[in-house]
């Protein structure tokens, strides 16, 4: 069973929390497309001390948390102090854990496949979302007014799974489209950088490709791309062409936006798994583990085997 599998986190929530209301798999969800469920945290934290801290890893669906309590959130390369009321979306393309630091949690937290909102007609593809974006601000501090605005939707998925409505997975969609699109309100407006039309959509598609690269599930995959030229030829651009469209919409060139990729990968396989680092650097691309190193410590200050500690 894999570990990151949804199968893998019902099983583990029924091991821990011996059969607590409303974290097992739905019984009449097997007729819908996808999944989706939503949990109680304070339900969780109630058997906390008898379970051992979350893992640092990719799952295998995407969830959004709205939490309140003291916790520390480890996200990819990241972690951060949560303090007060704060919204959490997590994808399944970048490793995370939770880490409350005492047992006063509160919220909730739902889970879902991309496949669930494929009927709700109109609807945008998951991982194009902002909110989504490995590279974007995945957590959101709340006021107090935002928190409250927030936490009925998460109220309402809870008594809409325990109900018998019969489009009650209908109902659910919409409360989920409620609850992104009101995060993706509460993103950082971004900075705005001068750049035409036809440069803004060559960056577009190059982050897209880029994206499409990662993660690298196993030691003998291989990185598909690894220089501007090779993104270039995927695009059918001439590579100087698709550098300046880089550089009118980023700041940066095509070698440091892949570099800086590719580091970030480094990071996360370095940290979540027990790859060497030769398979990393073969993965990756690299000529040798000497080459990888180099380049590592160039974007990190560290070595591979100092950052893994």
């Amino acid at each position: 069973m894999d570990p990151n599998s949804l199968e893998a986190f019902y099983t583990k929530i029924a091991e821990q929390d011996n059969g607590d209301a409303g974290v097992m798999p739905p019984a009449d969800l097997q007729r819908e497309i996808g999944h989706f469920n939503v949990f109680n945290v304070a339900v969780l934290m109630r058997r906390r001390h008898e379970r051992p801290p979350m893992t640092f890893d990719r799952r295998a669906f995407y969830k959004i948390s709205l939490i309140q309590g003291r916790s520390r959130i480890e996200y990819a390369d990241q972690a951060v102090e949560v303090a007060g009321p704060a919204l959490w979306f997590a994808t399944s393309r970048v490793p995370y854990r939770w880490l409350p630091h005492d047992q006063d949690q509160t919220g909730h937290f739902c889970i879902f496949t991309e496949e669930f909102l494929l009927p709700v007609k109109g609807a945008l593809a998951v991982e194009e979302l902002p909110v989504f974006q490995p590279g974007g601000c995945p957590l959101l501090p709340l006021s107090p007014d935002e928190h409250a605005a927030l936490a009925p939707i998460f109220e309402k998925m809870e008594r809409e799974m325990a109900s018998t409505y019969t489009y009650k997975y209908d109902l659910l969609r919409a409360y989920l489209l409620e609850l992104i699109h009101a995060g993706q309100k509460l993103q950082p407006v971004p900075i705005q950088t001068p750049a035409h039309n036809a440069s803004a959509r060559v960056a577009a598609l190059f982050t897209d490709l880029l994206e499409r690269q990662f993660p690298l599930a196993t030691p003998q995959q291989q990185l598909p791309l690894r220089t501007a030229k090779d993104y270039a030829d995927a695009l059918a651009v001439h590579v100087n062409h698709l550098n300046r469209a880089l550089k009118d919409t980023t700041g940066h060139t095509t070698t440091t936006l892949i570099s800086n990729r590719v580091a970030q990968e480094a990071r996360m396989l370095l940290k979540q798994t027990t790859w060497t680092v030769s398979e990393i650097a073969d993965s990756l691309g690299f000529a040798d583990v000497a080459h990888f190193c180099n380049f590592f410590k160039r974007q990190t200050g560290l070595v591979p085997g100092a950052f893994r500690g």
